[in-house]
């Protein structure tokens, strides 16, 4: 580890719409030290033979809430919960109980609603065309409304339901009065719609969760199942939606790229692999971890008992897993990005998430053959304050 200060965590990104030359160093310390938004203490673990084999490593813990871990935010615990339990053996058995609902072929499912909702969001961009603000137009709207239907939530609810994810996941961008009650209220609609839902059970996800939780000798506690509905609703939605964003300013900021694809909407499915390796807007703060025991790297390196831990995604960018790894590459072949995380901690929402890129890539790009960034890209604004990196707008035209 380097004796110089803490480097400030999330990296700022520049330029906005690609991976910085300086990046091609982080993997030359295998751990770094840097200061969380909240100003609290971190180890970043930078090589990806290394994060991938922490992933899987019992002596990091998630149960952040039950172990003397930094602060991401000062005033907002995030994920933290002393009553989830969210390592193994426990957590191994309630991921079971939840994957079996959000099964590889519910999520297919959804491909024609998925493909329906971005239709009409794109006749609604041509209508109201010959320019847009991305984010509004497709790529906020379509994630809320697939989850709000895989989990039952009634549409008209949506709008609400933005609003509260978002104060839920502040980091400084509300007050902590703003934050509590955010929480609060997510909390209460999630526990009132699964009490309707147990008494009037449909056909969505929520029912089968309920069901398989009151049928099974494990069963999931109340608790623990608003706490996955609640997981599902947010990585469902805002990860999806920062990543759609992004991946398309990213995208477009390539019109060499965009041409590739036109001509051949086979490679639609590694584009959005790359992409997602690429990925601008996400950073390492959801994998916050508490060190149990000393524990060893690669190279001998130790990551000391008691520290507290982020893995980095942005070991997508090193050069031993991924050759030229700077390059927007569509046709890059073995592309085992650590996007999504690895392991028993692999995201639920991945398949998901990749669907609805799919099919939006897909989308935008056949039905707007002229598309481009509306602004040059240093001039596209960020979101500050929230656990997730975005750009504010993304102004497009046709």
């Amino acid at each position: 580890m380097s004796g110089s200060c803490p480097v400030s965590y999330p990296f700022a990104w520049t330029p906005p719409l690609e991976i910085p030359e300086k990046w091609r160093a982080l993997r030359e310390q295998p751990i770094l030290e840097i200061s969380l938004p909240s100003g609290d203490p971190a180890l970043l673990v930078t090589r990806y033979q290394d994060v991938k084999a922490l992933f899987a490593d019992v002596r990091l813990s998630r149960n952040t809430a039950r172990h003397p871990t930094s602060r991401i935010s000062l005033n907002n615990d995030l994920f933290g919960d002393p009553e989830i339990d969210s390592d193994p053996p426990r957590y191994n058995a309630e991921r079971g109980l939840v994957t079996r609902a959000f099964s590889a072929r519910r999520i297919e499912s959804l491909r024609p609603l998925a493909t329906r909702i971005t239709e009409e969001l794109l006749d609604d961009m041509a209508r109201g065309g010959p320019s847009a603000e991305l984010n509004e137009a497709i790529a906020f709207p379509l994630p809320i409304r697939v989850i709000c239907h895989l989990l039952g939530i009634p549409e008209e609810d949506m709008e609400v339901f933005r609003g509260l994810v978002d104060g839920f996941l502040s980091i400084s961008k509300l007050p902590d009065s703003e934050v509590a009650r955010c929480r609060e209220d997510l909390w209460s609609y999630i526990d009132k719609f699964i009490r309707l839902r147990r008494e009037t059970p449909g056909e969505d996800l929520t029912s089968a969760l309920i069901q398989i939780s009151d049928g099974d000798r494990d069963r999931l506690s109340d608790y623990q199942l608003h706490h996955w509905i609640r997981t599902l609703l947010i990585a469902g939605y805002i990860t999806t939606a920062s990543q759609i964003g992004s991946s398309m300013a990213v995208l477009l900021h390539r019109p060499e790229v965009v041409a590739d694809l036109r001509a051949d909407y086979s490679l639609i499915p590694s584009a959005v692999e790359e992409l997602l390796r690429y990925e601008l807007m996400g950073s390492s703060l959801g994998s916050l971890r508490y060190a149990l025991e000393d524990i060893e790297l690669a190279d001998g390196s130790v990551v000391p008992k008691g520290s507290t831990v982020l893995l980095s995604t942005e070991a997508n960018v090193d050069e031993s897993m991924f050759p030229d790894p700077l390059k927007l590459d569509i046709r890059r072949t073995g592309n085992h990005h650590l996007t999504f995380g690895s392991g028993i901690h692999y995201c639920v929402g991945a398949a998901l998430a990749r669907m609805e890129l799919q099919v939006v890539t897909e989308g935008l790009l056949r039905r707007f053959p002229g598309l481009r960034l509306a602004v040059p890209a240093a001039d596209l604004p960020r979101k500050d304050g929230g656990f997730l990196e975005a750009f504010a707008e993304i102004p497009v035209e046709w």
